[in-house]
């Protein structure tokens, strides 16, 4: 209830724009062109964290596109869940892990936040953003589901202001698939709204091969920002 009256005072009540901060839009016309603007790429966190899948992001994590993720996960600018959305799917499609057609359809599993963040935000922004991806893509003839399948199973800190090391040592054995989520065997791709270090999209990995899946890529909104700026591989 708390994320539906949020989401309609987002849209009835201006505020300026979550990207570039002027006009009192919301978000700007100009901003949704920048998220939309070139294509999906691969991109690698440096150092590459162990068991990593391939991860790839639909726009560098700078200037707007930071500005409307940042909006979106602290602010509760709910609206932008659909603009964000549709940049995840565009990094899922890029991954080549999905496609039209298929019996068993596409499992995307989002990394959980933990429940206190939740708590605090009023809302889950990744799974948000990943139902928004999950969407589109069935729009597009893809049978693409969204499976919260990971969950914390012991307390970590805040990853924001750890260095890589601390990050994956923050996180190493944290997440574990509840039972019943998966089935052995089955193909995922994992979800989250940026990657940085790539720990938190490891440690997923981590548990999804622990319960016998396949986490066979990984997209995000937003990677660094030097895949845009030829320093990346592949």
């Amino acid at each position: 209830m708390r994320g539906w009256w949020r989401e309609i005072a987002a849209l009835v009540l201006p505020t300026e724009c979550a990207g570039c901060g002027r006009g009192r839009e919301g978000v700007c016309e100009g901003c949704v062109t920048e998220l939309r603007a070139g294509r999906a790429r691969r991109v690698f966190p440096v150092p590459t964290p162990a068991g990593l899948p391939p991860v790839w992001a639909a726009a560098p994590y700078a200037d707007a596109v930071r500005g409307m993720l940042l909006a979106h996960k602290e602010r509760g600018v709910l609206p932008l869940a659909r603009p964000l959305g549709a940049a995840l799917e565009r990094a899922v499609l890029a991954s080549g892990a999905v496609r039209p057609g298929g019996d068993a359809g596409w499992a995307l599993v989002p990394v959980p936040s933990s429940r206190s963040a939740v708590v605090r935000r009023g809302h889950d922004p990744t799974r948000r953003i990943a139902s928004r991806a999950a969407g589109a893509l069935r729009a597009g003839g893809v049978r693409a589901r969204v499976v919260p399948a990971l969950r914390l199973v012991r307390p970590v800190v805040d990853q924001a202001g750890l260095p890589g090391r601390a990050r994956a040592e923050n996180l190493a054995g944290a997440l574990a698939v509840r039972p019943g989520a998966l089935a052995a065997g089955e193909r995922v791709v994992l979800v989250d709204d940026v990657v940085t270090s790539g720990a938190s999209l490891a440690e997923a990995a981590r548990a999804v091969r622990a319960h016998g899946a396949l986490p066979v890529a990984a997209a995000v909104v937003a990677g660094p920002l030097s895949a845009w700026v030829g320093r990346t591989r592949g």
